[in-house]
C-alpha cells in the first residue's frame, strides 16, 4: 500500500448502523493509527438519528471496544483519531436536510469528497439525487456503494442508471470487500509476478477449480432482509462470482483498473449459460435446520426471527459453472457457500492432473495430485501440496505442503480488506472495485438460475447446522469422480 497525503472529506451515510461501526470505523481508525491517510483529512457521520458530535464520539467509543482488539486501540491514538470525526443529522434522502452538512463541507470544494453509503441499496437512487440537489457534487467526489447492487439484473440496472445520473462513472465506487484482501491479492501475484504458475494456469494442467465461502454464522437477527435475498443473490452474484473471475481471467496488458476490469468481464461473459435440466444437475439449494456449532444448539433457519415459515429462500449454494473459452475448456469451476457450515473458511482450490505416468507405484501408497490452496479466512494463506521423498534409506514418497502464512509475517501492520479499499477511494484507484458492465453481467447469469429455480419449484434441500451441506452437493462432485476438499481434517493439523 501506498501512503496518501491527499486532503479529503468522507462522509459515512448510515454511520451509526452496524457496518458503520463494525468495519468501517475501525478500518479508519488503521488508517489513522498507521499514518496512512493524510492529517488533513475529516470524516462525518451521517444518520437520521437526532444527536451531537458528543453522543456520537460515546457510541464510536463503545463501539470501538468490541471490534477493535484490545492491544490495537491505543487511547493516545484513539484520541487524535476522534478529532477527525463530526456527526451531523440528515435525511439522506432529502436534500433539503443538507444544510448543516453543507456549511461544514463549504471552502472545500478543491478536497477529495468521498460519500460512503452504508445504507439499504433501495436507497442509492435516491440518495444520490438528494446529494446533488444539496449542491455537494464537486469534480473531485466520489460515491462508494456496498453490496448487493439490486435484486436481479432489472433492479441492478435501475440502482446503476439512477446513480449514474448523478455521477461519473469513474466516481462510482461499487465495493466487494473480498477483493481487498491481502490472499486475493497474491493470487495476482502469484499469477503475473511469476513464471512458475501462469504455464501451468490452463486446462492441459488444472483438473479442477473450487471456491468455497462457507460461515458458521447463521442469518443473525437479519432474517427480513436475508429472506428476500438469499445465498445465490448474496454471495454467489458478487463474492463468488469476483474471485473466479480473478481465478481465471487472462493475464491483463497493464496492470491498470480498465485493462484488470475488461478481463474480469470477458470471463463472465464466457460463463456457460444453464438450460433447465442442467440446473437441476448442476445447481443445489439447501436450508439449513437445527443442529450444532462449536458445541451449541442452533436453531434451524425457519425458525429465526423475521423468516417466513413456509420460505423457500436457500442459505446454501453448491454449482458447476464452466468457462467457454480456449483457457478453460473442460475444465469446471465448482462454487459452494452456505451459512451455519461446518467451519468458518473462504477459499480457492486449484486442483491440478495427476502425472501423466506412475513411475513410483510400488514406493507410495498413491501419487496425490498438485493442489495449490488459497485461503482467504480465517487465516490468510497460501499452501503448495507436493509429493517429496520421506526422510531415510529408502525412496518412500509422501505429501507435504509448502505453506505461505501471510499471518506469520513479522513486523507491519496486516492491512484488512476494507483499510486498502478506503484507501483507494480516496486515492482514485478503481482496480479492485466492480465496473457497472461487470455488476450487470453477473447478474444476467446468475437470473437465469433463479428464474430456473422459480420453474422447476419444490424448496430447498435441508442441512443439519454444522455440517457442509445437502449431501447432494457432495453427489454434485462425486458423479464427476471428485470431492470437495476435506476443510476439516486441513484446518486441524
Amino acid at each position: 500500500m501506498t501512503k496518501s497525503d491527499i486532503p479529503f472529506d468522507m462522509v459515512v451515510v448510515g454511520a451509526t448502523g452496524d457496518l458503520g461501526r463494525r468495519k468501517l470505523l475501525p478500518a479508519l481508525y488503521f488508517l489513522h493509527k498507521y499514518g496512512e491517510i493524510s492529517p488533513k483529512g475529516r470524516i462525518f457521520a451521517v444518520s437520521r438519528q437526532k444527536g451531537t458530535r458528543e453522543t456520537f464520539l460515546e457510541l464510536a467509543a463503545a463501539s470501538s471496544k468490541r471490534h477493535i482488539a484490545p492491544d490495537e486501540l491505543n487511547p493516545q491514538d484513539w484520541e487524535s483519531f476522534t478529532k477527525r470525526l463530526d456527526y451531523v443529522t440528515v435525511d439522506a434522502t432529502d436534500g433539503a436536510t443538507y444544510q448543516p452538512l453543507s456549511e461544514k463541507l463549504a471552502d472545500r470544494q478543491n478536497r477529495v469528497r468521498v460519500f460512503y453509503l452504508a445504507t439499504s441499496p433501495n436507497l442509492y437512487g435516491a440518495i444520490s439525487r438528494a446529494i446533488h440537489d444539496a449542491g455537494l457534487i464537486t469534480p473531485k467526489s466520489r460515491i462508494v456503494l456496498e453490496k448487493p447492487i439490486g435484486t436481479d439484473l432489472q433492479s441492478a440496472t435501475a440502482i446503476n442508471s439512477s446513480v449514474g445520473e448523478v455521477f461519473g462513472e469513474d466516481q462510482i465506487f461499487r465495493i466487494d470487500h473480498y477483493l481487498g484482501k491481502e490472499t486475493v491479492q497474491n493470487l495476482m501475484a502469484l499469477r503475473f509476478g511469476n513464471i512458475l504458475f501462469e504455464p501451468m494456469w490452463r486446462s492441459e494442467h488444472i483438473d479442477h477449480v473450487q471456491i468455497t465461502v462457507a460461515e458458521t454464522l447463521g442469518v443473525e437477527g437479519r432474517g427480513g432482509y436475508y429472506d428476500k435475498s438469499g445465498a445465490l443473490r448474496d454471495m454467489v452474484q458478487n463474492h463468488l462470482l469476483q474471485l473466479l473471475c480473478l481465478t481465471a481471467m487472462e493475464p491483463p496488458a497493464r496492470l491498470e483498473q480498465d485493462a484488470i476490469r475488461e478481463e474480469k468481464i470477458k470471463v463472465l461473459r464466457a460463463l456457460r449459460p444453464f438450460s433447465l435440466e442442467e440446473i437441476e444437475q448442476k445447481t443445489v439449494r439447501g436450508s439449513y435446520r437445527l443442529g450444532a456449532i462449536a458445541g451449541e444448539t442452533v436453531p434451524g433457519y425457519l425458525d429465526e426471527p423475521d423468516v417466513d415459515e413456509k420460505s423457500t429462500t436457500e442459505t446454501f449454494v453448491a454449482l458447476k459453472a464452466e468457462i467457454e473459452n480456449w483457457r478453460w475448456a473442460g475444465v469446471p469451476f465448482y462454487l459452494r457457500t452456505g451459512k451455519r457450515m461446518g467451519h468458518r473458511v473462504s477459499e480457492i482450490i486449484i486442483q491440478f492432473k495427476q502425472v501423466p505416468h506412475q513411475l513410483f507405484k510400488s514406493r507410495t501408497r498413491a501419487i496425490q495430485p498438485n493442489r495449490l490452496v488459497i485461503r482467504l479466512q480465517p487465516d490468510e494463506a497460501i499452501k503448495l501440496g507436493l509429493m517429496t521423498k520421506r526422510p531415510g534409506p529408502r525412496m518412500i514418497l509422501e505429501r507435504e505442503e509448502l505453506n505461505l502464512n501471510l499471518a506469520d509475517r513479522p513486523g507491519a501492520h496486516t492491512f484488512q480488506a476494507y483499510e486498502r479499499l478506503l484507501l483507494d477511494v480516496i486515492r482514485g484507484v478503481t482496480t479492485l472495485f466492480m465496473h457497472r458492465t461487470e455488476v450487470e453481467a453477473a447478474w444476467t447469469w446468475v437470473e437465469q438460475i433463479l428464474e430456473g429455480w422459480q420453474e422447476l419449484g419444490g424448496r430447498p434441500r435441508s442441512y443439519n447446522s454444522g455440517t457442509w451441506g445437502p449431501p447432494k452437493s457432495i453427489a454434485l462432485l462425486e458423479r464427476d469422480g471428485r470431492s470437495w476438499y476435506e476443510h476439516i481434517v486441513d484446518l486441524e493439523r
